[in-house]
Order: C-alpha cells, then structure tokens, then sequence
C-alpha cells in the first residue's frame, strides 16, 4: 500500500505564521482554480473527499495540511501533503487575489522543509499567464517539480507526448522539472506520479 492512502487532514492555516513548525518533508500541491488539484490529491490518497473542491472556484482559500503518519514513531509524520489555495479565478476580488499571491509566493520561496512541488496544469490549456507567474515564483529556489497535465484522457496518446514536451518546454527555466500527463478519472499517470511523491516524503536509499 502507497505511503499516501494513510494520508489524513491535520490541520488549516489561513496564514504563513499558522502554520506548524517546519519539521518534516512537505509536498505541496498548486494549481490553478478548476486544474483538477483537488481530484488528483484524493485520486494519489485512495480517498474520495479528502481535499474539497468548492463549487465555487477561488473559494477556497486556506492551506490545508494532510499528515502521513510515521510507522515507527505513534503521534509523529512522514511528511505532509500541503494543499494550496488554487489561484487565478475571475470572480474573485484583485485586493483578494493579490494577497493570495502573496501567502502562495512565500510559501513556495521561504517554507524550509518543502521537498517537492506538484504543479497542476490542465491540459487543454497548456501554461497559462498565471501558471507562468507561479514558475518565476518557483525557479529561483531550486525546489524540483512535478508538472501534472491533468484531464489527459481528453487528449489522444500522441496529443499528450505534444503536450508535455511543451509545458517542458515553456517551463525549462526550473531546473529540476519532471512533466508528465495525468488524469485522475481513468487513473493516467497515477502510479508513476504517486512513486515521485513517495520518493520526496521518503527517500529510498539508492545503493
């Protein structure tokens, strides 16, 4: 069984400062309102309502921190699944948004213990403008990648390949970048991105 499917909510923080101390690897997962980010947390989770997509878009705006418990230690994690707030969603107010970029922009640039970004990009949109502004936030601090082209099963096979090469492509300036298409209804790309997400929260010791 995958690390993750024991991955349960731990604690909601409005604010950087409420968030608990920064001890154990952090995966977080970004996206831009309706990418999907919320299906494919519960998808890699093996649960059905683990993150809540609102059904209104943008609403969503707190930071939300899933634990996977430490096998070995009772009361202690793993790491922690970090959901951020989506982004980038019209009806919501610019004052709301700017302060949004702001709480999401520090987190990616100043949290110590962030391991990994799962960067959800919808498929059928490629990179947007929002997407794009979220990699110069990301770039500079040398945290590796994993591009999700959610919502692939839209796409043929061959449509797909285009389209990660793309995203690489457009994304190149963070170094550390692994793209790949997935989608959280016909299970694409599930276990491969779960093993990168595994891997993050828990290194395997290669010899």
């Amino acid at each position: 069984m995958s690390i993750l499917h024991r991955a349960s909510f731990t604690v909601s923080a409005a604010r950087l400062d409420q968030l608990p101390p920064p001890t154990t690897a952090e995966v977080c997962f970004v996206g831009r309102s309706n990418s999907g980010k919320s299906s494919a947390i519960n998808v890699l989770t093996n649960q059905r309502r683990l993150a809540f997509s609102s059904k209104t878009p943008g609403r969503t705006r707190l930071i939300n921190l899933f634990g996977i418990p430490d096998p070995v230690e009772p009361g202690a994690f793993l790491g922690f699944l970090v959901d951020l707030p989506g982004y980038g969603y019209a009806s919501v107010a610019r004052e709301a948004r700017e302060e949004w970029a702001d709480v999401l922009g520090g987190y990616l640039r100043d949290r110590p213990s962030l391991a990994g970004i799962v960067m959800l990009i919808d498929i059928r949109r490629g990179v947007t403008e929002l997407d794009r502004r979220l990699a110069d936030w990301i770039a500079p601090t040398g945290t590796p990648v994993l591009a999700l082209l959610t919502k692939a099963d839209k796409f043929p096979y061959g449509q797909r390949i285009k389209a990660v090469a793309a995203v690489k492509k457009q994304l190149a300036d963070i170094g550390a970048l692994n793209a790949m298409p997935f989608s959280a209804t016909h299970r694409i790309g599930l276990d491969t991105a779960a093993a990168q997400i595994e891997n993050w929260i828990s290194p395997k010791v290669v010899p």
